[in-house]
């Protein structure tokens, strides 16, 4: 197979933070028909007021409301510039050809960039054919993880002209998807891709709010996103995802980001970018930094890098498998204690949690905590590891595990921590003995609670 189109995008820079928006005009696809659906409109901008001086992406901040905050969701937060040489990539995997050819010129009348959203045009279409190649292996490669019924139902966040939207039509009808629907707040990229399409599925609704549980129940099976994310809610979008594959309603993510947010994502420990974003998603999903978005395809250049990021989200079964017993919930208060005073050591970061938290005010309990052993692991842990399994080789908790740094601790052994806070008291043998299979993971864990349903 191959395609032929013509590409431009635009980058939203709001608040100082740039946004990536795909276009593309394919003149072979103007026969498709569309309906449009309409929910409440929200604005997806952060309150967040707590800034990090130096901008790193530690964790969470809490705002004057109680409200828990990521850093990078700040709506002044600008990243410093990144000037590596770029870094190519191809996407192989599956046999998909498309064929980039020169920029055209946008539509004219009502969807004339704007000024005072710092439009930006991609000017490089083998970039576009690049992020397009890799949905297609990203959802191809988590059909036969996770999916009997190898279908993949794409949903595109955030399509803009239809710069992906126009080409995945075509691409997605010649694979035998059926499923295909968008998610757009602007009006204006609303009725241009009705014009286009007027049988496309475009959902118009902030992105904060999407269900994807309900979505994929609707849909019949778990979904594939594909998208260019907003740079300021970027970890918003993407811990929306996370809680959505507790149900097995997202199985693949491939999404652009800024280079920076992608090098924490994917980032191994004990180096300066592993953090909170790093423990989450690689306990959540297989991550790949596909390839690195350089300024130079952009006019006018922006001042930081993008790269493309593939999740393969591992699904509600293996991630009960992997957190033995913990809960979601647990995880995530044991990582914002930790990571929010990363240059402390784990017993230092986590005494004051320990008592105000987990023993109520007991000191002698929390003296019992810290001074523990690791607990064994569990007998399903020790099964995975015998058949190789990377995270479970990598989970055991070393033994002088109070004088680390949170850093310096692999996702697993973050679970083996949680699990040692909150379920030390268990009997190893009972610990053992227990079926995770049907414990409730929760609906919303990573997301704000002013995000879905």
């Amino acid at each position: 197979m191959k395609f032929c189109y013509h590409v431009s995008t635009i980058i939203l820079l709001q608040h100082g933070v740039q946004q990536a928006q795909s276009f593309l005009v394919a003149p072979s696809l103007q026969n498709h028909q569309v309906s449009i659906s309409t929910s409440k409109r929200h604005h997806c901008g952060s309150s967040n007021t707590n800034n990090n001086n130096n901008g790193l992406l530690y964790g969470w901040v809490q705002d004057a409301n109680g409200e828990w905050e990521w850093e990078e969701d700040d709506p002044n937060f600008v990243p410093e510039p990144i000037i590596e040489q770029a870094v190519g990539g191809d996407g192989t995997a599956v046999a998909v050809t498309t064929t980039a050819t020169a920029t055209p010129s946008l539509p004219s009348g009502s969807f004339r960039p704007k000024q005072s959203l710092g439009q930006n045009f991609l000017r490089d279409g083998n970039t576009v054919a690049k992020i397009i190649r890799y949905f297609i292996s990203d959802a191809s490669r988590t059909i036969i993880e996770n999916d009997s019924l190898e279908q993949i139902r794409a949903v595109e966040l955030g399509p803009g002209a239809g710069a992906l939207t126009n080409t995945l039509v075509s691409t997605l009808s010649d694979l035998g998807a059926t499923s295909f629907q968008c998610i757009e707040i602007d009006p204006r990229s609303i009725e241009l891709l009705g014009e286009k399409h007027p049988d496309l599925r475009v959902n118009h609704m902030d992105v904060l709010q999407v269900d994807y549980p309900d979505m994929a129940e609707e849909e019949g099976g778990p979904l594939s996103i594909i998208g260019n994310l907003p740079y300021y809610i970027t970890s918003q979008i993407l811990f929306a995802l996370a809680d959505a594959s507790h149900f097995n309603a997202v199985r693949s993510a491939t999404v652009t980001m800024q280079y920076e947010v992608g090098q924490r994502i994917v980032a191994k420990s004990s180096t300066k970018d592993y953090g909170i974003l790093s423990v989450v998603f690689q306990l959540y999903a297989d991550c790949e930094l596909h390839f690195k978005i350089p300024p130079t395809v952009f006019y006018p250049q922006p001042k930081v890098n993008s790269a493309l990021i593939g999740l393969h989200f591992i699904g509600p079964r293996k991630l009960r498998e992997r957190l033995s017993g913990v809960q979601p919930n647990e995880l995530r208060r044991v990582l914002t204690a930790t990571f929010q005073q990363r240059r402390k050591t784990v017993r230092n970061s986590l005494k004051k949690f320990l008592l105000n938290e987990v023993c109520g005010g007991d000191k002698e309990k929390v003296n019992q905590i810290l001074d523990s052993d690791p607990l064994p692991l569990t007998q399903a842990t020790i099964e995975a590891r015998e058949r190789g399994d990377k995270f479970a080789l990598s989970q055991e908790l070393p033994s002088d595990w109070v004088r680390k740094r949170p850093e310096q601790l692999s996702p697993g052994q973050f679970v083996e921590l949680t699990r040692l806070v909150f379920h030390g008291d268990t009997d190893a043998h009972q610990s053992n003995q227990v079926d995770h299979g049907e414990m409730a993971l929760g609906r919303k864990v990573w997301r704000k609670m002013k995000h879905g349903k």
